[in-house]
Order: structure tokens, then C-alpha cells, then sequence
């Protein structure tokens, strides 16, 4: 059995001796044909340049065959990269372009907005008595039933029966209230029905809605004298609105062979409104 082991053994430090032997042979033959080939660099002669062309030739194309994989996948890697830092950059102008546009959209509608509640306010210096300046939240579209809903109540101190006005101008009145928020029936509602007053004649008469912007005058006198353009106001005799807050101008329609007001508001495109106690007295600072 020792004796087995012992060939075992020998016979693999026999296989690495061989295999050394071999090492140093392969080692001395390529130190030879370095020796060979440097001293082929000496000689000139077209056999020695062609062989030694040939070889260059043939280590630089193999050299190149060898890298072109290498390259082509370094160049691929390359644009995918590149086309994706792109695609990456792309994406994030687009979402700031969009932050723009949201910014100067907003803007837009903040100077929109400024420069209506500037003209709510200044008209608002102009009236006599308490009023409040109010939102209108929504608007009640009906083809007859006309009204709006206002952002304040009664924890502004809102009553029913208080006119409404868009700058100076009457649009209706208060209907209903709640603790953040009122409804205004409008003028132009059906069943609104208004006391007026037409200057310079001095002619009184109802004023009712008709769901347009324009309402119809019943009652006149039988002898007025009404013209186109005349102006009419609130005549205060329903003891409700205060005498002589304008309302819109006398116009005549030979279709149906009657007086109607032209509201001076535009009803459909209310936004901002002076809310007024009924009981302070109208009146324009002078």
C-alpha cells in the first residue's frame, strides 16, 4: 500500500518536472524569435520587407478584429446613454415649460381678478352707507329663473330684502341667507317685480323680468312720453330698495309694440358685487 503511494507520488513530480521543462523551452523559443525578428528590422532586403509588412499588416488587422467587438458595444453603450440623458433632459424642460405656463396662467387670472375686486372697491367709495363687497360662487342658469349664489351670509351681516348691486348699477336683490353664503334673485327672474322711476319724465311704473337681459315696463301712464336712452332708477314705493339706484335705459321694440329696460349690468357675467343695507340711504359722494 506504501509502496503504491510512493509511485503516486512520483509520478506527478515527474508530470510537473516535464511540464517546467516544457515552460522554459516555450520560453526560450519566444526570447529567439524576438532576437530573430528585431534583427529582421536591420536587414533590408524586399523578401524581409514583405515578410515583416505582412506580419505588421496582419497584427494590425487582428488587433482591430479583435477590439471591434469591444468598441462596438462601448459605442452602443454610449448612445444608449447619451439617448437616454436626452430623452431625461427632454422630459424635465417639458414639465418646466408646463410650470411656466401654470405660473403665468395664474398670474393672468390673479391680475384678471385684481383688477375687478380695484373696480368693485372704487365704486364701492363712491356709495352712501354700509355695503359689503361679496364673490359670486355660482350662477343659477335657467332660461327664465334667474339667481346667484354669493360667498357671505349672515356672519356678514346679510338680510333678506338687501339690494345688490354690480358696481352702481342694481342686479337684485337678497333671497335667502345662510351662515357663509346668500342667494340674489335677479332682475331679469320672473318673479321679479320692481317700482321704477323713468328720468326725466319723472313716469312711474313695475319693472318685471322676463329670464333676458332686458325686463318690460307694465303701468305706465297713459299719457307718458317716453323716449329711447331715458334712464331708469328704483323709485323706493315697494319700501324695499332705496329711491334712485339706476337699473338700465328705456329701449323701444316695434315687434311687440312695448317699452323695455336694457339692463346697464351684464347679468351673465357678474363676479364681484356690492351688497347694501337697506337701512342706510343711497346716495353718491359727490
Amino acid at each position: 500500500m506504501e509502496t503504491n503511494r510512493d509511485d503516486f507520488v512520483i509520478a506527478v513530480r515527474s508530470a510537473f518536472i516535464r511540464k517546467n521543462n516544457q515552460q522554459k523551452f516555450s520560453l526560450l523559443a519566444l526570447i529567439i524569435a524576438s532576437f530573430v525578428l528585431l534583427s529582421l528590422e536591420a536587414v533590408n532586403s524586399k523578401p524581409i520587407n514583405f515578410f515583416r509588412s505582412a506580419i505588421k499588416d496582419i497584427i494590425y488587422r487582428s488587433t482591430f478584429i479583435v477590439h471591434a467587438p469591444s468598441n462596438i458595444i462601448n459605442n452602443t453603450s454610449n448612445y444608449i446613454t447619451d439617448h437616454y440623458n436626452l430623452y431625461t433632459e427632454n422630459e424635465l424642460l417639458k414639465s418646466e415649460i408646463k410650470k411656466i405656463k401654470n405660473i403665468d396662467n395664474e398670474i393672468s387670472y390673479l391680475k384678471t381678478e385684481n383688477l375687478k375686486l380695484k373696480k368693485a372697491i372704487g365704486l364701492n367709495q363712491k356709495i352712501n352707507g354700509k355695503n359689503i363687497i361679496s364673490k359670486v360662487l355660482v350662477d343659477k342658469k335657467s332660461p327664465y329663473l334667474k339667481s346667484v349664489i354669493l360667498n357671505k351670509g349672515i356672519n356678514s351681516g346679510f338680510k333678506k330684502g338687501m339690494p345688490v348691486l354690480d358696481g352702481l348699477y342694481l342686479i337684485g336683490r337678497i333671497t335667502e341667507v345662510n351662515y357663509l353664503s346668500s342667494r340674489v334673485l335677479l332682475i331679469s327672474d320672473l318673479n321679479s317685480k320692481i317700482p321704477v322711476i323713468i328720468e326725466p319724465a319723472g313716469h312711474q311704473a313695475i319693472m318685471s323680468g322676463i329670464g333676458d337681459n332686458i325686463a318690460i315696463l307694465d303701468f305706465l301712464p297713459k299719457k307718458h312720453k317716453l323716449e329711447e336712452g331715458n334712464t331708469v332708477y328704483t323709485s323706493g314705493a315697494d319700501g324695499v330698495f332705496q329711491p334712485g339706484i339706476p337699473i338700465g335705459k328705456v329701449t323701444w321694440d316695434e315687434n311687440e309694440n312695448k317699452f323695455f329696460v336694457e339692463f346697464f349690468s351684464e347679468l351673465s357675467q357678474l363676479y364681484f358685487v356690492n351688497v347694501i343695507d337697506s337701512n342706510q340711504s343711497w346716495g353718491l359722494e359727490k
